[in-house]
């Protein structure tokens, strides 16, 4: 992609992949430029999403973005606080974020998901209005869904390794997959 063309893509929307009754929807803060420009999802090559997803055993192989509708019969699925893309999270506004957790929260009451993991525990806290939340499951629910706060998977997020991560994507597996065989 040249610059040009990443630029392009600013405030463009990456279509979700969701579908009613999921185990987990993976929801991202939002859409870089290059997941918008490629109309995929975790698109950056230096974002961790895929091979965490397959490090903590929620697919039996790494898939690549393109891969993404795959999820859907993995029952999981991916969506974003704030649709627009833009280059850095950081040019979100608050307002933004807030709305976002308005739109994300009718979403999850419609498709119903069993879980719903925000990667981006700033994200969360933000759109949610949760100051203190720590990564891991929240006390929060929306209708019967269960909500888990995830490290941000960008390569930007110096704070956590693909296997730190793994590691927390794992547990959440772990609780999905025990909810399940209720």
């Amino acid at each position: 992609m040249t610059p040009e063309e990443l630029q392009a893509a600013r405030d463009r929307v990456v279509p979700d992949v969701v579908a009613g009754g999921l185990s987990v929807l993976f929801c991202g803060i939002n859409p870089g430029l290059m997941s918008a420009a490629t109309g995929h999802h975790f698109a950056r090559p230096g974002n961790r999403f895929w091979p965490v997803l397959h490090l903590s055993g929620f697919t039996p192989r790494r898939l690549v973005p393109a891969e993404e509708r795959e999820l859907l019969a993995y029952g999981l699925g991916i969506t974003n606080v704030v649709a627009r893309a833009t280059a850095r999270a950081d040019e979100l506004t608050a307002e933004e974020f807030r709305e976002g957790g308005r739109t994300l929260t009718a979403k999850v009451e419609e498709l119903s998901p069993r879980w719903l993991a925000v990667v981006g525990i700033t994200a969360y806290r933000t759109a949610f209005g949760e100051p203190k939340a720590v990564i891991g499951p929240q006390e929060r629910t929306i209708g019967d869904t269960r909500i888990w706060a995830l490290p941000n998977p960008s390569g930007l997020n110096a704070h956590w390794t693909a296997a730190t991560m793994a590691e927390e994507f794992a547990r959440l597996r772990v609780a999905a997959t025990a909810d399940r065989s209720r």
